[in-house]
């Protein structure tokens, strides 16, 4: 297998990966979340904090002032 086939194979396994890990994020009911650092974006390397699920990793959402400071305690 040449190298542009073996990116377009990689490539379709990645996008079947990615549709089934948001197939599973939907159907989580995110029980558990806790204030995490996460990349702001992909293709970033700058951390943000975030509420996230413990167990489908998703982002929910923005933590407020006291969780962060709790945070950065730890």
């Amino acid at each position: 297998m040449g190298k542009p086939q073996k990116i377009a194979f990689l490539l379709g396994e990645k996008q079947k990966i990615e549709k089934e890990i948001e197939e599973l994020q939907r159907s989580c009911k995110h029980p558990n979340k806790s204030v995490k650092q996460v990349r702001e974006r992909v293709d970033s390397s700058s951390p943000v904090i975030r509420y996230v699920c413990d167990d489908c990793f998703l982002v929910l959402g923005y933590p407020n002032q006291q969780d962060k400071d709790n945070f950065f305690k730890e």
